[in-house]
């Protein structure tokens, strides 16, 4: 047990490590102004420059570290986005983009490091772009500070560009104050952990486990909740199929009203 604490805490760290490293990857490839955009399946659904670097250098450094890079010793598995928020990049929308590292343990989530390369842009020249918060559970989590949506006060999270008649009925079943359209899995989550929304919903398939994983343990860490729509732990080990096709309901604070109010009808469409 010692042992695999030990190796767990190395990965967290060289993750950590490389996480900031993938932050200024991102941010040198806007300051080049070549953001090498592709679609991959649609006009939505885009990889940059920025992604495949960051991708091969996560990977890279990860496999000269620990050799087994996905599975570790039998059941540990790291789970990884090299961009979060990749349409939000190619608009300008910086501080919607994260890089996520998630790690897995027998199918749990059990750390995650997310890079946030633009906090802060909007702060001025002299600004210092950059955080990078991290957590393991049981430990908790790092690099931010924790607030909550006003009591009473119900603000919906949930996609900017993958809008859609489930999303739309679902968000509008909570009852919401407020709702607030943003791109990235990462970029919600923190969202929920600062105080500036109660509840992520998103009522489509989509998001993937490498969006969910890292973001999962953060917000878990802290007390709060992600599931599927119908309140389904999510499974990361190997075998998984990637996508989250029940959608994501997330929450730092309760989550039973929330998961109370997701209709029937959404359910029956979305299927595990």
């Amino acid at each position: 047990m010692a042992s695999s604490h030990t190796v767990l805490m190395r990965l967290v760290a060289s993750a950590y490590s490389i996480a900031q490293k993938a932050g200024a990857i991102v941010r040198r490839v806007i300051a080049e102004g070549d953001l090498g955009i592709v679609e991959k399946t649609s006009a939505t659904d885009l990889q940059t420059k920025a992604d495949r670097l960051v991708q091969m250098s996560i990977c890279s450094s990860l496999a000269r570290k620990f050799p087994k890079l996905t599975i570790i010793g039998e059941e540990l598995v790291v789970w990884v986005d090299p961009l979060d928020g990749t349409k939000e990049y190619t608009e300008g929308l910086l501080d919607n983009v994260t890089v996520l590292i998630g790690i897995a343990y027998e199918g749990k989530a059990i750390a995650g490091v997310i890079n946030q390369p633009y906090y802060n842009y909007q702060a001025g020249p002299d600004a210092v772009l950059g955080r990078t918060i991290w957590g393991v559970l049981g430990l908790g989590a790092f690099g931010f500070q924790l607030k909550e949506v006003p009591a009473g006060k119900h603000i919906i999270t949930t996609t900017r560009s993958h809008n859609n008649k489930l999303v739309s009925d679902c968000v509008t079943a909570m009852n919401p104050d407020d709702v607030l359209r943003v791109g990235g899995a990462g970029n919600k989550i923190l969202q929920l952990i600062e105080g500036k929304a109660s509840a992520y919903v998103f009522a489509s398939p989509g998001c993937k486990k490498w969006d969910t994983c890292a973001p999962e343990v953060i917000l878990h860490a802290v007390g709060g909740k992600l599931t599927d729509i119908h309140g389904n732990a999510l499974q990361y080990n190997k075998e998984v199929k990637h996508m989250n096709s029940a959608g994501v309901l997330a929450t730092l604070r309760n989550y039973d009203y929330y998961a109370s109010r997701v209709p029937e009808s959404v359910k029956n469409a979305l299927v595990p």
